[in-house]
């Protein structure tokens, strides 16, 4: 893990970097906050930020959120003044560790960050095969794209076989394509030149700058412009990007692995996305079952979320009950590994007695709500498609986008699921419709578009 020191390295605080080098962490410091935002800047990558809270830490995190730097922070400070503690917290702080430091609360911390990166449990025969392919690739240095649908555990898999490569001691740098919008997508990518465009104030490192050495995972690769996509391609064949604003090319040395939860072959026959792109990432597909196709991990994932959850919070180990068994087993778990995992931390927190019984796992009726509502949406959608003669496509595609997302209340995730296309599509098309004048229901709002007007 790396962990960025924020304030003078003197007494106290220069015990707990030794403690934390001693519990694996590779360790670098800046002593003030203006210094740490540009070290992020410049490509100096952290998965933890551990700030002195005589330092201005709300002013820190600002400055990092408005060059969209996200890493998160720990608070110290000596004699542990329970005011200045809260007012660390009230700041943005993820923790507060008190100064002198405990070597057990310094690996704690740590370990908290550090437990995102999950490990790869399996033990059903169609997984082990992805897993054995997946060994047999890591130590190479080909691209690779890990598809699989939503909650199947692609990240977890992207991280296995980034530790098991010959860049494993390197960077692992990870950016959701679909989180980002695109006009900022490229900077955060590639970086950019002081002065490229408006609020470009300094230099700023992208991602594949700062993985540089390493791996960079492009997380939902399809939902990435096609613009951008083009110069996605010319970083992969010539292993140089440009700057936003740059005027000379950088070599960057780097393994790219991808994902997505869609066919990308029918996103490149829709125009979606890049043949060419698909064949340079493609040099070997991890294709991940649903966990309704690999049913000898239910048990193995939930006995190990149950462990892992009972040491978070402290409790007691408890096995499942042979009754909470079958009601896992009955599931058909849509939401694949996360909806697992959610279950059983929340049947280990309420769970009563020796064992976790049937009536702590808890599915809940959301989902069946959210199945109603899919069933009735696509209902509509079938019904809005008649009498459409004599109109344009875009007059059609409009109204059968703004009534289905009406009939969805306002749920742009169901209404996308509904009528075949990505949520940032969607988001695309209800931006174009609104800038003409069109209603466009707000989110949850229950109106169609003829109730709307």
């Amino acid at each position: 893990m790396r962990l960025l020191v924020v304030g003078r390295l003197s007494g106290q605080l220069g015990t707990a970097v030794r403690m934390a080098i001693a519990a694996g962490a590779k360790v670098s410091h800046v002593e003030s906050a203006n210094a740490a935002t540009a070290a992020l800047r410049a490509g100096q990558g952290a998965d933890l930020m551990m700030v002195d809270y005589d330092l201005d830490i709300a002013a820190l995190i600002a400055a990092n959120a408005a060059e969209r730097i996200t890493v998160p922070v720990v608070a110290c400070g000596i004699a542990a003044d329970p005011r200045r503690a809260a007012e660390a917290i009230r700041a943005g702080a993820k923790e507060f560790i008190p100064l002198p430091p405990e070597a057990e609360l310094i690996a704690a911390v740590l370990n908290a960050v550090t437990s995102e990166d999950r490990p790869l449990v399996t033990r059903d025969p169609a997984m082990q095969s992805v897993l054995k392919l997946a060994d047999q690739i890591a130590p190479s240095d080909a691209s690779v794209l890990i598809t699989g649908e939503s909650g199947v555990g692609k990240e977890v898999m992207a991280r296995h076989v980034h530790t098991r490569s010959k860049r494993a001691d390197k960077a692992f740098v990870s950016v959701n394509c679909a989180a980002i919008p695109d006009n900022l997508l490229e900077s955060e990518l590639f970086g950019h030149e002081k002065g490229a465009f408006t609020g470009a104030h300094a230099r700023r490192i992208g991602k594949f700058e700062e993985a540089d050495g390493g791996t960079l995972l492009l997380d939902e690769i399809t939902e990435m412009d096609a613009r951008l996509q083009s110069k996605l391609l010319r970083a992969l064949q010539e292993r140089i990007i440009d700057r936003v604003g740059g005027s000379k090319p950088v070599p960057v040395n780097i393994r790219v692995i991808a994902t997505s939860n869609r066919d990308l072959v029918q996103a490149v026959r829709e125009g979606v996305f890049r043949e060419d792109l698909l064949y340079r990432l493609n040099v070997v597909n991890l294709a991940l079952p649903p966990l309704r196709a690999r049913p000898s991990d239910v048990l193995t994932l939930a006995e190990h979320f149950a462990r892992k959850y009972a040491a978070a919070n402290d409790y007691p180990e408890r096995p499942l009950s042979a009754a909470a068994r079958e009601r896992l087993l009955a599931h058909s778990w849509p939401g694949n590994v996360r909806e697992l995992e959610n279950t059983v931390h929340r049947a280990v927190l309420i769970a009563s007695g020796p064992e976790i019984g049937p009536e702590a796992i808890l599915l809940p009726e959301v989902a069946t709500a959210s199945a109603d509502l899919a069933t009735r949406a696509a209902a509509a959608a079938e019904s809005v498609t008649r009498g459409f003669v004599g109109r344009t496509v875009a007059a059609v595609e409009q109204q059968l986008i703004l009534d289905t997302l009406g009939h969805c209340l306002g749920n742009r995730t169901h209404a996308a699921n509904i009528l075949g296309i990505s949520i940032r599509t969607l988001r695309n098309k209800l931006n174009e419709y609104a800038e003409a004048g069109a209603a466009v229901p707000p989110p949850q709002s229950g109106l169609s578009s003829a109730q709307a007007a």
